[in-house]
């Protein structure tokens, strides 16, 4: 990972300039869905954050207003399709039923291998294509090299859009090990099969001979570094025949990849971070933010999720604390001044037989009524909350201290999970609301 600028510092360090949330643009999510020309979002950010609930809920509400849209999602848990009725999301674009409107949903999960191997069927001729598909090295390369499940996730973006049968695509980036691979991934994929690297592997084909293996074998060793020498020459022999059979299709991938980035800073297309309002997760926008600014992409926004609020905000933490106090306090000294006054002459039980009684409890203080013990505990949650709430003001203040320039919509805190199609209307109803999570759970 890129290390912190001295903005980003800022995120963890606490600088602070004065300016609050309230002084942010507010991000208008319904302008941007209903406008035509936007053709791609895409939702980034760090795991953990909310990006997939947030592009699912996008995909709803663009629909429901008239658009005809598809979610591409990278999410391994499956909850895409659970919150949309889908039994089973795969690399094939699926009809969400439920939506209400002229608009249509369609929802899709990112399979990489396939992806990979649908670029090899439609690129080479039946029996190169066969060759490659079963080729061990190619198997390992398209399942697990690094960056390929960002670097496909890009390729599926670029068919979506060549198709030109939605006219929005949301996207829910892959949850990466660092906020920028996903930028760097077509780049970094294509660069490899498209660079230097590949025309040394092709050396040995062409040169022949001796002179030629000892070429190829310098070539793996630095390749495969301690694998190579543990797998010997079937590995390299592997790799050779892959390269070979791949040879006419290098260019394609450097020129895809590149198309794909020209994609990305098109003005249809916009970038919304996701966060929480955890320090964390900010830093991690700050990053992108400041990525997405060097590279040219546009960014919309910046979508707070998970913000707690308070029907009560009035009440602080610290009066509810002291209120909570006083309450314990009162009921003490109501007992004890009921102990203290005199007895009802009704009473059977006289003052001496009550007295070993009394003794027998020891020096712990008697507790309050029932009534007074609920209010006071009801008060102590509330100040947890309000200090919780003042916890993420403070966090989302120093973001937009270092980001003024940034729209912000928050995303009030659902009581529980979303598992359907009512809970991400209620996501994209809280998107569109703006900045206020007062009352979220």
């Amino acid at each position: 990972m890129t290390p912190p600028t001295a903005t980003t510092q800022g995120i963890t360090h606490g600088i602070s300039h004065g300016i609050a949330l309230q002084d942010t643009p507010l991000l208008d999510i319904d302008l941007l869905l209903d406008d035509p020309g936007t053709r791609i979002i895409v939702c980034c950010g760090a795991g953990g954050v909310g990006k997939t609930t947030t592009a699912a809920a996008l995909g709803v509400r663009a629909a429901e207003r008239g658009r005809k849209a598809v979610v591409l999602t990278i999410d391994p848990a499956r909850r895409l399709a659970q919150s949309m009725g889908i039994d089973l999301l795969d690399n094939t674009p699926r009809r969400v039923d439920g939506i209400k409107g002229d608009g249509e949903l369609h929802a899709m999960m990112l399979d990489m291998k396939r992806t990979f191997d649908e670029i090899v069927e439609a690129h080479a001729d039946p029996a190169r294509a066969r060759a490659i598909l079963d080729n061990p090295f190619y198997q390992s390369l398209s399942a697990g090299f690094a960056g390929t499940q960002e670097y496909m996730a890009m390729e599926k973006l670029g068919q979506l859009r060549a198709r030109d049968e939605w006219d929005l695509i949301v996207v829910d980036t892959p949850p990466s090990r660092s906020a920028l691979d996903f930028l760097d991934a077509p780049k970094r994929l294509g660069s490899f099969l498209d660079g230097k690297f590949i025309k040394l592997l092709m050396a040995p084909a062409k040169m022949g001979g001796r002179a030629g293996m000892k070429f190829l074998n310098v070539g793996m060793s630095m390749m495969t570094g301690t694998l190579g020498k543990l797998l010997g020459g079937q590995l390299l022999r592997d790799v050779q025949t892959f390269v070979a059979a791949m040879d006419t299709m290098f260019g394609g991938f450097r020129t895809r990849a590149d198309a794909t980035y020209r994609l990305l800073q098109a003005p249809g297309t916009a970038f919304l971070v996701v966060a929480a309002p955890e320090r964390d997760a900010l830093r991690e926008a700050a990053y992108f933010v400041e990525r997405l600014a060097a590279e040219e992409m546009p960014l919309a926004g910046l979508v707070l999720n998970r913000v707690h609020g308070s029907g009560a905000a009035r009440l602080s933490a610290e009066r509810a604390l002291a209120a909570a106090e006083n309450l314990d306090e009162g009921g003490i000294v109501d007992q004890e001044a009921g102990k203290a006054g005199p007895r009802d002459s009704t009473d059977p039980s006289p003052a001496v037989e009550s007295a070993p009684e009394h003794a027998s409890a020891g020096p712990s203080a008697p507790s309050a009524p029932p009534i007074a013990q609920l209010t006071a505990g009801l008060l102590r949650l509330h100040a947890e909350r309000m200090q919780v709430l003042a916890r993420e003001q403070r966090t989302r203040d120093r973001f937009t201290a270092l980001h003024p320039e940034v729209a912000v919509a928050q995303v009030a805190a659902l009581p529980g999970d979303v598992h359907d199609l009512a809970g991400l209307r209620a996501i994209g109803d809280r998107l569109t609301t703006g900045g206020d999570p007062a009352g979220a759970a």
